[in-house]
């Protein structure tokens, strides 16, 4: 077991990084907030000359490290575009992307899209997305389903999985953001960073954040590999990935202060933005619960044990 993604993974990751910033970094949220109509035409260009629509999740695993490393820069960047759930697309339907639902009330980001949708619950019920609701933050409305099969088992791991590769993404720069903000803030004659109660509360953040680059890439194995506990795996990586954004966006709004919480300031972005993947399909609580009720007694192997 090689925990780590490949160099050309790597490189993949970092030329999509390069271009998200290109095509307008930081901006590209914000216009895309300002007019939700036109985030496909924001975004799409740079998938398609990313080749982002040519990698094979499903049953490549050089394809699911580069669709991975590609979540994780869009991200970075907050890129206002389901990228996860387009690469998590099952092949034998005739859609553009997947959405893993929850609860009573299906929701998903798909306010201002033109994609073709499926949805499917954490049992492997299927269906269409046939319409949407009211929009509301965040680019989520409610959907509408027309039930196609209960043959989905197989879509639920990895599209629980890239997700949080987004939200890796995001805490990634929500620390890098933080990291340079203490470093030029100054307070009794210091820079906020020479404190030890902050680096105390940054190396909290940090542990967390980089425990779950380690469980994301197990979970991305565990699919590869085709494990039979690859469910299992990515439900235990939501788990993770959520308490960790907890902790890493609270620490980092607090070491920001109030400045932190103004649309002026990249992290109030970030945090508003990493709320769908927070919420949808399960927020922390039951995602907690959907894992101990499929462990069982059994309980996790490998790296969640």
């Amino acid at each position: 077991m090689i925990l780590d993604l490949s160099g050309d993974a790597k490189e993949y990751g970092h030329q999509a990084l390069r271009a998200f910033e290109a095509a307008g970094g930081d901006q590209l949220v914000q216009q895309a907030e300002a007019k939700p109509a036109d985030r496909e035409r924001l975004v799409e260009p740079v998938l398609a000359e990313l080749g982002a629509w040519e990698l094979d999740p499903r049953t490549d695993a050089d394809g699911l490290e580069a669709a991975a490393a590609l979540c994780r820069s869009a991200g970075y960047w907050a890129a206002p575009y389901p990228v996860a759930e387009r690469l998590a697309a099952p092949t034998d339907l005739d859609v553009d992307g997947l959405l893993v639902i929850g609860g009573r009330r299906p929701a998903g980001p798909v306010v201002g899209l033109g994609s073709r949708w499926a949805a499917v619950t954490l049992d492997g019920a299927r269906s269409t997305v046939t319409g949407q609701g009211p929009a509301g933050p965040a680019f989520v409305a409610e959907l509408q389903l027309a039930e196609v099969d209960t043959a989905g088992a197989g879509d639920v791991a990895l599209g629980l999985t890239l997700p949080c590769w987004t939200l890796l993404g995001m805490l990634d720069r929500a620390i890098e953001l933080t990291i340079a903000h203490i470093s030029l803030r100054k307070q009794f004659g210091q820079t906020l960073s020479s404190f030890q109660g902050v680096q105390f509360q940054l190396t909290d953040a940090e542990v967390e954040r980089s425990g779950v680059d380690i469980l994301a890439k197990y979970a991305l194995w565990s699919i590869a590999t085709g494990s039979p506990d690859a469910l299992h795996d990515a439900l235990a990586l939501r788990m993770a990935a959520l308490e960790a954004a907890e902790i890493v966006f609270r620490v980092c709004h607090q070491l920001h202060g109030a400045v932190g919480f103004c649309d002026e300031t990249t992290l109030s972005w970030l945090s508003r933005y990493s709320q769908p993947l927070r919420r949808l399909p399960l927020g922390l609580s039951a995602t907690r619960d959907e894992l101990t009720r499929r462990a069982g007694t059994a309980g996790l192997r490998g790296l969640f044990a």
